[in-house]
């Protein structure tokens, strides 16, 4: 008798679940993350670029909100990730490094203590997707579909080639740290796509193909849908098609002109989508975030992307490292403002998202701000009171208010302090003479940490070498083992 009750109870659990489901999901809006990767702050119209023409993001901008201080955290590729699809910074969990696609190590990924936004919305009735770039794990554990995500289009590794011809299932070994590209090529930069757990196809441009599925996923859901669309665009290799190339050839730099051509077409990537949501009748009722996932590289040999008056870029406490591009778009939102010049965070997508679509809030604590309130205009000042970063268990740290930022670029360098009011561009380090805010930010910025664990994996290039020696010692092990057997003789 009672296990009839408990069938009957949860058989009424799942009849009131479909209703809810049937009857309320569809008040709720679609919600739509987009992912740029290594995307330089001023290289976008809306933000001041004169050379590369982005008119979908343009638009996007121009009928949204354009978040003025927008931040990642972290200022490169996998820690910034990790920040964003949990809506908790990545410290807590101790990842401040870029994985590397490892498929058969149960342990190297976003650690399973962590839920995603996916995760969250998913048990709300959405129907989750990813379409693009994971890079926070490679074995069955960490996949995607494991990971509150439905459906998955795209590659588990931090990088890949942008053309099909490139594609091989088996490429030369290449060592990491000594020949290029480092990474990329051991870690699956070059194998095919993967289409949930099975190996998929694409025959055009990569940003394009990553585009046009999307583009399905969007018109083909029949509940709210969460897509996470996150390119490897404009991430090298610097690989474009030769007719947009052409467009920009007024461009005298020849890695400068092809990236300009990687940004267009992920433009037109974006505008196949809003074009799609559009013929569906879904744009005005979705809930769009553009993002990049850190600064443009500006490094020795990496001078093609432009931050513009930010200073450094990726892998920089400097604010070309982590102030990225940042809109906010939603025309059933009925926001009241343009511009938002108030501390918004990477984090506060996953918190706005869960929150407006009803999503599950247990387990570890969201750390970011709804936004809605203040984008309408119900709430004033600025969401976050201060904002952290730290790089590999404080090597590098910033902590930053409305007022100022207080920072260490790397363990070679003095900290340095800076008045954000005054002097957005950190140009004039006012430490020796301004003890009383740098005393107030540190405060805020011990605070903050104490609650973090230290970094517990090895960055990509490091764990590859490590893994080319544990087959060399296991080899050389075998082999003296082999050796040491006594030869058989027989009779």
């Amino acid at each position: 008798m009672q296990s009839r009750v408990k069938d009957l109870k949860g058989l009424i659990t799942v009849l009131v679940t479909l209703l809810y489901v049937s009857v309320f999901a569809q008040d709720r809006p679609n919600i739509l993350v987009i992912l740029a990767d290594d995307l330089g702050y001023a290289d976008l119209g809306f933000t001041g670029s004169k050379d590369i023409k982005t008119p979908n993001l343009d638009k996007l901008a121009n009928n949204g909100v354009v978040i003025k201080n927008g931040y990642v955290t972290h200022p490169y590729c996998g820690p910034s990730r990790a920040g964003l699809i949990t809506g908790r910074y990545q410290a807590r969990f101790g990842m401040e490094i870029n994985l590397t696609n490892s498929p058969y190590d149960m342990y190297n990924g976003l650690p399973l203590t962590e839920q995603t936004f996916a995760n969250r919305l998913q048990k709300s009735g959405y129907k989750t997707g990813i379409i693009g770039k994971w890079h926070l794990g490679g074995s069955n554990t960490f996949h995607p579909n494991n990971r509150g995500f439905d459906y998955f289009y795209g590659f588990l590794s931090g990088g890949h080639s942008y053309f099909p011809d490139n594609v091989r299932t088996h490429m030369p070994l290449i060592i990491p740290g000594k020949d290029r590209p480092h990474y990329s090529a051991n870690e699956g930069g070059y194998w095919p796509l993967t289409r949930n757990d099975k190996p998929a196809e694409f025959n055009e441009y990569l940003t394009t193909a990553l585009s046009n599925d999307a583009a399905k996923f969007v018109a083909n859901s029949s509940q709210p849908f969460c897509l996470y669309l996150a390119y490897n665009a404009p991430h090298t290799p610097l690989e474009a098609p030769k007719e947009t190339i052409e467009k920009y050839r007024h461009i005298k730099d020849k890695k400068r002109r092809i990236y300009s051509a990687m940004v267009d077409e992920m433009d037109k990537g974006i505008g196949i989508v809003v074009k799609s949501l559009e013929k569906s009748g879904q744009l005005d009722n979705t809930l769009i975030f553009f993002l990049s996932d850190n600064g443009g590289p500006r490094k020795s040999g990496e001078t093609f992307t432009n931050n513009g008056n930010f200073k450094k870029g990726k892998g920089s406490m400097y604010e070309g490292g982590s102030h990225v591009p940042f809109i906010v778009h939603w025309p059933n939102g009925n926001f009241k403002i343009r511009t938002f010049d108030g501390l918004v965070s990477a984090l506060d997508i996953a918190k706005t998202a869960v929150e407006i679509g009803n999503g599950d809030t247990s387990g570890k604590p969201l750390e970011g701000v709804n936004l809605i309130p203040y984008l309408k205009g119900d709430k004033e000042g600025s969401p976050h009171e201060a904002l952290f970063w730290r790089r590999k268990d404080g090597v590098a740290w910033a902590v930053r208010t409305l007022e100022g930022k207080y920072q260490k670029e790397n363990s070679d360098q003095l900290s340095e302090l800076f008045n954000m009011n005054e002097d957005p561009y950190e140009d004039f380090n006012i430490i020796n003479t301004s003890s009383n805010l740098r005393k107030e930010l540190a405060k805020l910025w011990n605070e903050w940490n104490k609650d973090n664990i230290g970094n517990i994996f090895l960055q990509a290039n490091d764990y590859q070498k490590k893994r080319l020696k544990m087959y060399k010692d296991l080899y050389e092990s075998l082999l003296i083992k082999a050796k040491k057997k006594e030869t058989l003789v027989i009779d």
